[in-house]
């Protein structure tokens, strides 16, 4: 391997593994750093890498959706998550999802094969770790990938070196139940309007559905249903796009029987008529032993969610395989902190990638961590240094969010809605459809002219 200057990464989730494979294409020597398993987060129990800890779904594989667009810009670039993913996917409809165990195991084998990639595991508890600041007096640099849940001590590192107190969310997770515990005489299996050409016959989802007063009846427990409180010193902030389901409820009684509970296209066999609000089950693994509650993300106590969740049709008997918790998320003001290239203001050298710099999702961390091994790779290779994607791409857009100063700084998605206006007009239906083409031109048009200084799949 050439005589370049080492990267050291704090964390190997997502981002952080991205980045690794990624800067193994520029010849750099890379140390990842990981604390599993000599202690884990209160969300992870898996010591392999890039564990997905919510959901086992990396969303829409819908090329006119946004994030299907960013997917396909990952592929691109040589996105190992995206090719991991597909290895080991479970059926879900129009979603990507994996059979989460397989997907960390296939990962891990990709960081332990490839070259120049050595893992040590050991907890890194601040910025000051004798191991980063070496590979920094080296001409290296270091890249914190250490996610949403990143320990105390680190975060407490990254606050006092930003001069300021780091900003933080609380994010929930859904419970997952055993299939053969699930009453098939209630449960039926059907995706909304049919099921697309791929799917299980009949659909990939469970579906459990509820009369009115079915609903009203579990709606009275959620409400009433104690939870897990915030610890003193902690504000409790929700990100919106997962808020736990009693919180939602609060907001009205029909609030989810018109968002995740709504029944629309869907039609109970039993009856021959629409519910009046559903519970969809997704699986959890290849052989659909287990499955998520869609949309059920919770911070109730563990003895409530038991008892509230087997107050739907068909969950009476329901075996809890995982509890649903909730969890402190940090992240930065990157506007603010974060230079063009995507270090620390105050410690020039040492990169964020992934969740904690305010992209919120998988595979808008992994996207972070991938274009941050890319650019950096670039750098240290002496390649040049590497224009970022047009923002009218989907991971452009995201790239652009985290320099785009805001009152009050929040993470996003990757969406259609960070990219500029189409400035004509067009019909609603069709709109989606014109900005991912418009995404898939600019980013082909982008990669044809930074195919000198990035080393990209062939």
């Amino acid at each position: 391997m050439p005589n370049h200057p080492r990267v050291v990464i704090v964390g190997g989730g997502l981002a952080g593994c991205e980045c690794a494979l990624a800067l193994s294409r520029y010849d750099i020597p890379v140390t990842i750093l990981e604390q599993k398993p000599q202690s884990y987060s209160p969300a992870h129990r898996n010591a392999n890498l890039a564990e997905l800890v919510c959901s086992n779904s990396l969303r829409s594989a819908d090329p006119t959706a946004a994030v299907g667009v960013l997917k396909s810009e990952m592929a691109e670039l040589g996105s190992a998550v995206i090719d991991a993913a597909m290895e080991t996917r479970v059926p879900a409809g129009k979603a990507l999802a994996v059979d989460r165990d397989a997907f960390a195991a296939a990962m891990t084998r990709r960081i332990e094969t490839a070259p120049g990639v050595s893992l040590e595991r050991r907890h890194v508890p601040s910025l000051d770790d004798e191991v980063l600041q070496r590979a920094l007096d080296e001409g290296g640099a270091v890249v914190i990938a250490a996610g949403p849940l990143a320990s105390e001590p680190l975060s407490e590192s990254i606050a006092a070196a930003l001069g300021a107190e780091h900003l933080y969310f609380y994010d929930a997770i859904a419970p997952i139940v055993t299939a053969d515990s699930l009453d098939m005489n209630i449960c039926f299996r059907a995706s909304r309007y049919g099921a697309d050409e791929g799917e299980t016959e009949g659909g990939d989802y469970l579906n459990c559905p509820m009369n009115e007063a079915e609903y009203d009846r579990f709606l009275e427990a959620l409400l009433a249903g104690e939870t897990v409180p915030c610890r003193e010193f902690e504000k409790e902030i929700h990100f919106e796009g997962c808020m736990p389901v009693e919180a939602l409820a609060e907001r009205g009684r029909l609030t989810l029987a018109y968002g995740s509970f709504k029944p629309v296209g869907l039609v109970d066999p039993r009856t021959g008529e629409r519910p009046f609000a559903v519970i969809q089950l997704r699986a959890e693994n290849r052989e659909g032993g287990s499955y998520n509650l869609v949309g059920c993300q919770t911070k109730l106590t563990y003895p409530e969610q038991k008892r509230i969740f087997r107050l739907v049709p068909g969950l009476e008997n329901a075996e809890f395989e995982r509890m649903g918790s909730v969890h402190r998320n940090t992240f930065v003001d990157s506007p603010r902190v974060l230079s063009q290239q995507g270090d620390l203001i105050a410690r020039p050298g040492v990169y964020l990638a992934g969740q904690i710099t305010g992209v919120e999702g998988y595979v808008e961390s992994a996207a972070h961590g991938l274009w941050v091994g890319h650019s950096l790779g670039a750098r240290l290779s002496a390649l040049g240094e590497a224009a970022e994607p047009p923002e009218t791409s989907v991971l452009g857009a995201l790239l652009g969010h985290l320099h785009r100063e805001a009152k009050h700084f929040q993470p996003s998605n990757g969406n259609f809605g960070l990219t500029p206006a189409l400035n004509r007009k067009a019909p609603k239906r069709m709109r989606k459809e014109i900005y991912a083409n418009r995404a898939r031109e600019d980013f082909a048009a982008w990669l044809e002219t930074a195919a000198g200084v990035l080393r990209l799949p062939e």
